[in-house]
């Protein structure tokens, strides 16, 4: 398909789930695998299997002698992996165009989805461009914003280029959040629909608060516990939250900080806050009650594309402090359901850290009102709305228009 001269389409003129489409659904990362990408791609392959869709789904194998899951109307296909740089415990996939277009010219799918635009994703592309399939994406990490934290800032334009020339060509890519479709409609990239992410509110959930796990914490009921979960790494800005801890205890010096996480900065940061507890990486209900059995949510990163655990702290009934950023920017209205502070302006971040940490009754105001906007971020509606796109590029490939002009899309996002 020559993307550069597309036909436009209105999402909306699909209706979603009637009619079943063999979708292969290309990615690098997934479960057992704990990363935010891995999770809501395994939300969205469900999603679309429960709506009667043919689902391929194709990973790198992640451990030696795994065999592939195969079940009605689901088929799992897994390719040849690596360990990726500072990241171990994930795997990429290798370049394998010659064996999915082998696979896809036999069994050809409706249209290709690519999650990730790792080498196997780049191998996707291209076998499903040369087999003329229609193929969407997913923007879903800032690689060009990790560039910076690791000392090859120098990268960012050449890792700008790849992703723009990877997703302008696909009829569509999906990303989490209006600010990041203008920011990437601003750096050339095209054809960007705005898909956002939904959380599991059975599963998050206030219910979930234990007392048990906070006296195994070594706090009491009315002693304050600050959470942070997700990657202990540089590009996660923690230096700023260890500033606002640092703040809060001077104000309150039974505060108490919790991490949840792994990371390769684990062990710096243990030696800086040996009074914190660092509870490693967590899962499922064990997942959740860490997270309900807080009492405020920290979460100082700038290089997320959405930010999974904005809206599980949210569903948890966790007032969260961000900055002005991804699911944060989107969700939080100012000291109503949470606070967001600008970009540049760290002071303020550990300024309000300290306020929300010294308000117990506006904390639990503001956690309140972010469980009822959680609530509304169901995954079946997300499910719909990315049904809509691919089914609306499946039309647009059978019924090409005359006339070519910009990919145009009017997905309904939740009230929140």
């Amino acid at each position: 398909m020559d993307t550069a001269n597309t036909p436009g389409f209105v999402v909306d003129n699909f209706p979603a789930s009637r009619r079943s489409m063999r979708i292969a659904y290309v990615t690098e990362t997934y479960p057992p695998e704990v990363n935010g990408v891995s999770l809501t791609v395994a939300r969205v392959v469900d999603g679309l299997h429960r709506r009667n869709h043919d689902v391929q789904l194709v990973r790198p194998r992640q451990e030696q002698g795994e065999a592939a899951s195969n079940s009605l109307r689901f088929e799992e296909v897994l390719t040849r992996g690596m360990p990726i740089p500072r990241y171990p415990h994930l795997r990429m996939g290798l370049p394998s165009k010659r064996a999915l277009v082998q696979m896809w010219a036999v069994q050809r799918p409706d249209v290709v989805h690519i999650a990730t635009e790792g080498p196997l994703g780049w191998s996707a592309l291209n076998a499903a461009l040369a087999l003329k399939l229609p193929v969407s994406s997913d923007f879903r990490t800032n690689f060009h914003a990790y560039s910076r934290h690791y000392g090859v800032g120098w990268l960012h334009k050449p890792i700008m280029a790849y992703l723009r020339k990877f997703h302008n060509r696909t009829f569509c890519t999906m990303v989490p959040t209006e600010a990041l479709r203008r920011e990437l409609e601003s750096s050339g990239f095209k054809h960007l629909a705005v898909v956002s992410r939904g959380v599991d509110t059975q599963q998050f959930n206030p219910r979930q608060r234990s007392e048990s796990l906070r006296a195994s914490w070594g706090v009491s009921p009315a002693d304050l516990v600050v959470a942070y979960v997700g990657r202990l790494a540089a590009e996660k800005n923690l230096g700023v939250l260890e500033s606002a801890f640092a703040a809060i205890k001077t104000q309150d010096a039974r505060a108490r900080l919790v991490f949840v996480g792994d990371g390769p900065m684990r062990a710096e940061l243990q030696s800086r806050w040996p009074d914190a507890l660092f509870a490693g990486q967590r899962s499922g209900d064990d997942l959740a009650a860490h997270y309900a059995s807080a009492d405020l949510f920290v979460f100082p990163s700038q290089t997320e594309t959405f930010g999974n655990v904005t809206t599980e702290a949210m569903a948890s009934g966790l007032p969260v402090l961000a900055f002005d950023h991804a699911a944060a920017a989107e969700l939080i209205r100012n000291h109503g359901n949470g606070v967001v502070v600008a970009c540049d302006n760290p002071t303020a971040f550990v300024r309000c850290a300290v306020g929300m940490a010294q308000d117990p009754a506006w904390r639990h105001s503001m956690g309140a009102n972010a469980r009822a906007t959680a609530v509304e971020l169901d995954w079946d509606s997300i499910v719909a709305r990315f049904e809509d796109v691919l089914g609306a590029g499946v039309m647009q490939a059978r019924e090409p228009r005359q006339s070519a002009s910009p990919i145009t899309t009017t997905l309904r996002r939740p009230a929140v």
